[in-house]
Protein backbone atom coordinates (compact mmCIF):
# COMPACT_ATOMS: atom_id res chain seq x y z
CA UNK A 1 0.00 0.00 0.00
CA UNK A 2 1.43 3.31 -1.49
CA UNK A 3 2.15 6.55 0.59
CA UNK A 4 -0.38 8.27 -0.65
CA UNK A 5 -3.71 5.90 0.03
CA UNK A 6 -5.92 7.03 2.89
CA UNK A 7 -4.54 4.38 5.41
CA UNK A 8 -1.55 5.68 5.04
CA UNK A 9 -2.86 9.15 5.81
CA UNK A 10 -4.47 7.92 8.87
CA UNK A 11 -8.13 9.36 6.88
CA UNK A 12 -10.01 6.17 7.21
CA UNK A 13 -10.19 5.90 10.99
CA UNK A 14 -12.70 8.94 11.58
CA UNK A 15 -15.35 7.44 8.92
CA UNK A 16 -14.35 3.77 10.38
CA UNK A 17 -15.08 4.44 14.02
CA UNK A 18 -18.06 6.25 13.06
CA UNK A 19 -19.43 3.69 11.12
CA UNK A 20 -18.85 1.33 13.79
CA UNK A 21 -20.33 4.09 16.48
CA UNK A 22 -23.75 4.16 14.04
CA UNK A 23 -24.08 0.16 14.12
CA UNK A 24 -23.41 0.38 17.70
CA UNK A 25 -26.27 3.01 18.07
CA UNK A 26 -28.19 0.11 15.97
CA UNK A 27 -29.19 2.23 12.82
CA UNK A 28 -26.29 2.12 10.07
CA UNK A 29 -25.94 5.57 7.84
CA UNK A 30 -27.55 5.83 4.71
CA UNK A 31 -24.55 8.24 3.39
CA UNK A 32 -20.67 7.51 3.90
CA UNK A 33 -19.23 7.88 7.18
CA UNK A 34 -17.51 10.87 6.00
CA UNK A 35 -20.37 12.48 5.10
CA UNK A 36 -21.95 12.31 8.44
CA UNK A 37 -18.86 13.83 9.71
CA UNK A 38 -19.05 16.50 7.66
CA UNK A 39 -22.48 16.89 8.88
CA UNK A 40 -21.37 17.02 12.33
CA UNK A 41 -18.68 19.55 12.12
CA UNK A 42 -21.64 21.69 10.65
CA UNK A 43 -23.60 21.65 13.94
CA UNK A 44 -20.09 22.10 15.57
CA UNK A 45 -19.46 18.31 16.77
CA UNK A 46 -16.41 17.01 16.25
CA UNK A 47 -15.39 13.27 16.56
CA UNK A 48 -12.39 12.49 18.90
CA UNK A 49 -10.39 9.36 18.69
CA UNK A 50 -7.30 7.95 21.00
CA UNK A 51 -4.22 8.78 19.67
CA UNK A 52 -5.47 12.86 19.04
CA UNK A 53 -4.37 15.61 21.27
CA UNK A 54 -7.85 16.08 22.73
CA UNK A 55 -8.30 12.63 23.69
CA UNK A 56 -7.94 12.02 27.79
CA UNK A 57 -5.53 9.11 28.41
CA UNK A 58 -7.79 8.27 31.67
CA UNK A 59 -10.39 6.99 29.39
CA UNK A 60 -7.75 3.93 29.03
CA UNK A 61 -8.39 2.55 32.41
CA UNK A 62 -11.62 1.31 31.17
CA UNK A 63 -10.02 -1.16 29.31
CA UNK A 64 -8.85 -2.41 32.63
CA UNK A 65 -11.82 -2.30 34.77
CA UNK A 66 -13.78 -4.99 33.40
CA UNK A 67 -17.58 -5.24 32.80
CA UNK A 68 -21.04 -4.81 33.40
CA UNK A 69 -24.01 -6.43 32.15
CA UNK A 70 -21.71 -7.04 29.43
CA UNK A 71 -20.88 -3.49 28.83
CA UNK A 72 -17.48 -1.68 29.53
CA UNK A 73 -13.95 -0.95 27.94
CA UNK A 74 -12.85 2.32 26.68
CA UNK A 75 -14.92 3.74 23.82
CA UNK A 76 -14.17 3.90 20.09
CA UNK A 77 -13.95 7.70 20.15
CA UNK A 78 -16.01 10.43 21.37
CA UNK A 79 -18.27 12.79 19.77
CA UNK A 80 -17.73 16.31 21.74
CA UNK A 81 -19.37 19.45 21.30
CA UNK A 82 -18.00 23.11 22.76
CA UNK A 83 -15.26 25.16 22.49
CA UNK A 84 -13.08 23.40 25.47
CA UNK A 85 -10.10 20.30 24.84
CA UNK A 86 -11.96 17.68 26.44
CA UNK A 87 -8.06 16.38 27.53
CA UNK A 88 -7.33 19.94 29.20
CA UNK A 89 -10.55 20.58 31.28
CA UNK A 90 -10.63 16.73 32.59
CA UNK A 91 -6.98 16.93 33.59
CA UNK A 92 -8.49 18.35 37.24
CA UNK A 93 -12.16 16.59 37.01
CA UNK A 94 -15.02 15.38 39.82
CA UNK A 95 -18.07 14.27 38.89
CA UNK A 96 -21.07 14.62 40.76
CA UNK A 97 -23.95 12.39 40.74
CA UNK A 98 -27.23 12.09 42.17
CA UNK A 99 -30.72 11.21 41.86
CA UNK A 100 -33.23 12.95 39.06
CA UNK A 101 -35.99 13.20 41.86
CA UNK A 102 -33.65 15.85 44.09
CA UNK A 103 -35.03 17.39 47.15
CA UNK A 104 -34.45 20.77 47.72
CA UNK A 105 -31.52 19.64 50.57
CA UNK A 106 -30.01 17.45 47.95
CA UNK A 107 -29.97 20.26 44.90
CA UNK A 108 -28.68 23.14 47.10
CA UNK A 109 -25.71 21.07 48.35
CA UNK A 110 -24.61 19.61 44.67
CA UNK A 111 -24.74 23.36 43.52
CA UNK A 112 -22.61 24.60 46.60
CA UNK A 113 -20.21 21.64 45.56
CA UNK A 114 -20.22 22.05 42.11
CA UNK A 115 -19.83 26.38 42.59
CA UNK A 116 -16.70 25.49 44.75
CA UNK A 117 -14.79 23.42 42.66
CA UNK A 118 -15.50 25.40 39.76
CA UNK A 119 -14.33 28.54 41.43
CA UNK A 120 -10.86 26.21 42.18
CA UNK A 121 -10.35 25.31 38.62
CA UNK A 122 -11.65 21.90 38.84
CA UNK A 123 -14.10 20.83 36.28
CA UNK A 124 -17.18 19.47 37.16
CA UNK A 125 -18.62 16.34 35.00
CA UNK A 126 -22.27 15.20 35.09
CA UNK A 127 -24.67 13.25 33.15
CA UNK A 128 -27.13 16.61 32.45
CA UNK A 129 -30.00 14.85 33.89
CA UNK A 130 -32.52 16.45 36.25
CA UNK A 131 -31.95 16.40 39.93
CA UNK A 132 -28.45 16.68 41.27
CA UNK A 133 -26.89 17.09 37.65
CA UNK A 134 -27.79 19.70 36.33
CA UNK A 135 -27.79 21.43 40.17
CA UNK A 136 -23.99 20.19 40.11
CA UNK A 137 -23.91 21.79 36.29
CA UNK A 138 -25.59 24.89 37.31
CA UNK A 139 -23.14 25.43 40.20
CA UNK A 140 -20.20 25.18 38.42
CA UNK A 141 -21.45 27.58 35.88
CA UNK A 142 -22.69 29.80 38.42
CA UNK A 143 -18.79 30.27 39.50
CA UNK A 144 -17.89 30.68 36.82
CA UNK A 145 -16.28 27.51 35.71
CA UNK A 146 -15.55 24.42 33.38
CA UNK A 147 -18.19 21.60 33.53
CA UNK A 148 -18.77 18.47 31.28
CA UNK A 149 -22.31 17.06 30.82
CA UNK A 150 -21.37 13.43 29.31
CA UNK A 151 -24.81 12.55 27.23
CA UNK A 152 -26.73 9.12 26.44
CA UNK A 153 -27.47 10.23 23.20
CA UNK A 154 -26.41 11.81 20.31
CA UNK A 155 -24.70 15.32 21.26
CA UNK A 156 -27.11 16.96 18.62
CA UNK A 157 -29.73 16.30 21.01
CA UNK A 158 -30.96 17.78 23.71
CA UNK A 159 -32.13 15.21 26.71
CA UNK A 160 -34.12 15.66 28.70
CA UNK A 161 -36.06 18.51 26.79
CA UNK A 162 -36.65 20.68 30.37
CA UNK A 163 -32.66 21.24 30.61
CA UNK A 164 -32.60 22.47 27.14
CA UNK A 165 -31.28 26.03 28.27
CA UNK A 166 -28.53 24.90 30.74
CA UNK A 167 -27.51 21.94 27.95
CA UNK A 168 -27.27 25.00 25.30
CA UNK A 169 -25.62 27.07 27.62
CA UNK A 170 -23.12 24.05 28.61
CA UNK A 171 -22.59 23.82 24.40
CA UNK A 172 -21.18 27.38 24.07
CA UNK A 173 -19.04 27.79 27.46
CA UNK A 174 -18.31 23.96 28.72
CA UNK A 175 -18.19 20.59 26.81
CA UNK A 176 -21.22 18.33 25.85
CA UNK A 177 -19.78 14.77 25.50
CA UNK A 178 -21.42 11.46 24.51
CA UNK A 179 -20.00 8.23 22.54
CA UNK A 180 -23.40 8.24 20.34
CA UNK A 181 -23.37 9.25 17.22
CA UNK A 182 -25.47 12.29 16.15
CA UNK A 183 -29.26 10.80 15.61
CA UNK A 184 -29.29 8.65 18.70
CA UNK A 185 -31.85 8.56 21.37
CA UNK A 186 -31.19 7.80 25.24
CA UNK A 187 -32.15 4.25 26.22
CA UNK A 188 -31.79 2.66 29.47
CA UNK A 189 -28.96 0.43 28.50
CA UNK A 190 -27.27 4.15 26.92
CA UNK A 191 -27.58 5.57 30.57
CA UNK A 192 -25.39 3.05 32.37
CA UNK A 193 -23.00 2.64 29.87
CA UNK A 194 -22.66 6.32 29.66
CA UNK A 195 -21.94 6.04 33.41
CA UNK A 196 -18.45 5.14 33.11
CA UNK A 197 -17.67 7.46 30.93
CA UNK A 198 -18.44 10.05 33.89
CA UNK A 199 -16.08 8.19 36.16
CA UNK A 200 -13.58 7.83 34.07
CA UNK A 201 -13.08 10.99 33.12
CA UNK A 202 -13.06 12.50 36.95
CA UNK A 203 -10.40 12.25 39.25
CA UNK A 204 -13.03 11.64 42.12
CA UNK A 205 -17.33 10.93 41.92
CA UNK A 206 -19.70 12.55 44.89
CA UNK A 207 -22.64 10.53 45.27
CA UNK A 208 -25.53 13.05 46.40
CA UNK A 209 -29.03 11.71 46.93
CA UNK A 210 -29.24 8.07 45.60
CA UNK A 211 -31.92 5.80 46.22
CA UNK A 212 -30.90 2.09 47.13
CA UNK A 213 -31.76 1.38 42.96
CA UNK A 214 -30.53 5.14 41.61
CA UNK A 215 -28.71 4.61 38.22
CA UNK A 216 -25.75 7.15 40.52
CA UNK A 217 -24.70 4.50 42.12
CA UNK A 218 -24.03 2.51 38.71
CA UNK A 219 -21.15 5.63 38.36
CA UNK A 220 -20.03 4.38 41.81
CA UNK A 221 -19.48 1.27 40.96
CA UNK A 222 -17.14 2.19 38.03
CA UNK A 223 -15.46 4.99 40.26
CA UNK A 224 -14.60 2.22 42.02
CA UNK A 225 -13.19 -0.49 39.71
CA UNK A 226 -11.68 2.58 38.23
CA UNK A 227 -9.96 3.10 41.50
CA UNK A 228 -11.14 6.79 41.59
CA UNK A 229 -11.95 8.26 44.83
CA UNK A 230 -15.31 7.58 46.17
CA UNK A 231 -17.37 10.02 47.76
CA UNK A 232 -20.79 9.95 49.58
CA UNK A 233 -22.95 13.24 50.79
CA UNK A 234 -25.06 12.24 53.82
CA UNK A 235 -28.61 13.23 54.13
CA UNK A 236 -31.48 12.64 56.72
CA UNK A 237 -31.31 9.40 57.97
CA UNK A 238 -35.14 9.03 57.46
CA UNK A 239 -34.71 10.31 53.64
CA UNK A 240 -35.29 7.54 50.91
CA UNK A 241 -33.28 9.10 48.59
CA UNK A 242 -30.33 8.97 50.21
CA UNK A 243 -30.79 5.33 51.21
CA UNK A 244 -28.47 4.18 48.64
CA UNK A 245 -25.43 7.29 49.49
CA UNK A 246 -25.67 6.05 53.56
CA UNK A 247 -24.83 2.21 52.70
CA UNK A 248 -22.06 3.20 50.78
CA UNK A 249 -20.74 5.30 53.77
CA UNK A 250 -21.67 2.53 56.12
CA UNK A 251 -19.96 -0.47 53.76
CA UNK A 252 -16.45 2.03 54.44
CA UNK A 253 -17.27 2.26 50.07
CA UNK A 254 -17.12 6.40 49.79
CA UNK A 255 -15.64 8.98 51.86
CA UNK A 256 -18.26 11.09 53.88
CA UNK A 257 -17.84 14.37 52.43
CA UNK A 258 -20.43 17.79 53.42
CA UNK A 259 -19.05 20.27 51.15
CA UNK A 260 -16.53 21.21 48.72
CA UNK A 261 -13.43 21.56 51.17
CA UNK A 262 -13.68 18.04 52.06
CA UNK A 263 -13.93 17.08 47.79
CA UNK A 264 -11.35 19.13 46.87
CA UNK A 265 -8.90 17.71 49.91
CA UNK A 266 -9.63 14.22 48.98
CA UNK A 267 -8.28 14.51 44.99
CA UNK A 268 -5.90 17.34 45.47
CA UNK A 269 -2.45 16.47 45.90
CA UNK A 270 -0.97 15.48 49.46
CA UNK A 271 -0.66 18.62 51.15
CA UNK A 272 -2.72 20.57 48.89
CA UNK A 273 -6.47 22.02 50.21
CA UNK A 274 -6.15 20.43 53.78
CA UNK A 275 -9.61 21.48 55.51
CA UNK A 276 -9.36 22.05 59.27
CA UNK A 277 -11.89 20.23 61.79
CA UNK A 278 -14.60 22.50 63.09
CA UNK A 279 -14.13 24.27 66.30
CA UNK A 280 -16.54 26.21 68.44
CA UNK A 281 -16.59 29.51 68.99
CA UNK A 282 -13.29 30.50 71.21
CA UNK A 283 -14.43 31.75 74.34
CA UNK A 284 -12.11 33.44 77.27
CA UNK A 285 -12.67 30.10 79.41
CA UNK A 286 -10.99 28.03 76.83
CA UNK A 287 -7.54 29.33 78.13
CA UNK A 288 -8.12 28.54 82.17
CA UNK A 289 -6.43 25.66 83.57
CA UNK A 290 -7.99 23.53 86.35
CA UNK A 291 -7.66 25.47 89.60
CA UNK A 292 -8.95 28.55 87.81
CA UNK A 293 -12.26 26.76 86.03
CA UNK A 294 -13.07 25.53 89.71
CA UNK A 295 -12.77 29.27 90.98
CA UNK A 296 -14.16 30.75 88.41
CA UNK A 297 -17.21 27.94 88.48
CA UNK A 298 -17.63 29.11 92.51
CA UNK A 299 -17.97 32.60 91.71
CA UNK A 300 -21.93 33.39 91.59
CA UNK A 301 -23.11 35.38 88.61
CA UNK A 302 -25.23 38.16 90.55
CA UNK A 303 -24.48 38.82 94.19
CA UNK A 304 -20.86 39.27 95.26
CA UNK A 305 -19.58 36.79 98.18
CA UNK A 306 -15.85 37.32 100.22
CA UNK A 307 -13.13 35.18 99.09
CA UNK A 308 -13.34 32.91 101.70
CA UNK A 309 -17.16 31.48 100.58
CA UNK A 310 -15.36 31.38 96.78
CA UNK A 311 -12.43 29.08 98.33
CA UNK A 312 -14.77 26.56 100.39
CA UNK A 313 -16.77 26.14 97.23
CA UNK A 314 -13.81 25.65 95.24
CA UNK A 315 -12.19 23.25 97.94
CA UNK A 316 -9.19 25.47 97.66
CA UNK A 317 -7.06 27.12 100.13
CA UNK A 318 -7.72 30.62 100.88
CA UNK A 319 -4.24 31.55 99.86
CA UNK A 320 -4.46 29.57 96.48
CA UNK A 321 -7.62 31.10 95.71
CA UNK A 322 -6.67 34.65 96.38
CA UNK A 323 -3.92 34.02 93.86
CA UNK A 324 -6.55 32.81 91.38
CA UNK A 325 -9.04 35.27 91.86
CA UNK A 326 -6.31 38.14 90.95
CA UNK A 327 -5.63 36.12 87.71
CA UNK A 328 -9.08 36.09 86.65
CA UNK A 329 -9.85 39.82 87.91
CA UNK A 330 -6.97 40.24 85.42
CA UNK A 331 -8.50 38.62 82.34
CA UNK A 332 -12.02 40.40 82.87
CA UNK A 333 -13.91 37.61 83.77
CA UNK A 334 -14.64 38.21 87.30
CA UNK A 335 -15.13 41.78 89.32
CA UNK A 336 -14.86 42.56 92.99
CA UNK A 337 -17.22 45.01 94.60
CA UNK A 338 -18.23 45.99 98.21
CA UNK A 339 -20.25 42.98 98.69
CA UNK A 340 -17.20 40.39 97.43
CA UNK A 341 -16.66 38.66 93.86
CA UNK A 342 -19.27 38.25 91.52
CA UNK A 343 -19.06 37.35 87.46
CA UNK A 344 -18.37 39.72 84.84
CA UNK A 345 -21.71 39.20 82.41
CA UNK A 346 -20.90 37.00 79.46
CA UNK A 347 -21.64 39.78 77.27
CA UNK A 348 -19.05 42.28 79.10
CA UNK A 349 -16.05 39.73 78.48
CA UNK A 350 -13.49 40.57 75.96
CA UNK A 351 -10.57 38.66 74.40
Amino acid sequence: MGPSTPHAEGAWAPALLARMLYERCGARPATPSMTRLACAADQGIRFVVPGDDEWPDTLGDLDRAGAVNGRGGAPLGLWVKGPLRLADVTKRAVAVVGSRSATTYGADAAGRIGAHLAAAGVTVVSGAAYGIDVAAHRGALAAPGPTVAVMACGADRVYPAGNHAVIDYITRHGLVVTELPPGCAPTKLRFLSRNRLIAALSQGTVVVEAAVRSGALSTANWATRLGRVLMGLPGPVTSAPSEGVHELLRRGEAHLVTRGEHVLELVSPVGQHLTTAPRGEHRPHDRLDEQQLRVLDAVPSVTGVPTESVARTAGLAVSTTVDVLGALLGQGLVRRDRHGWSLVPTGAVTG
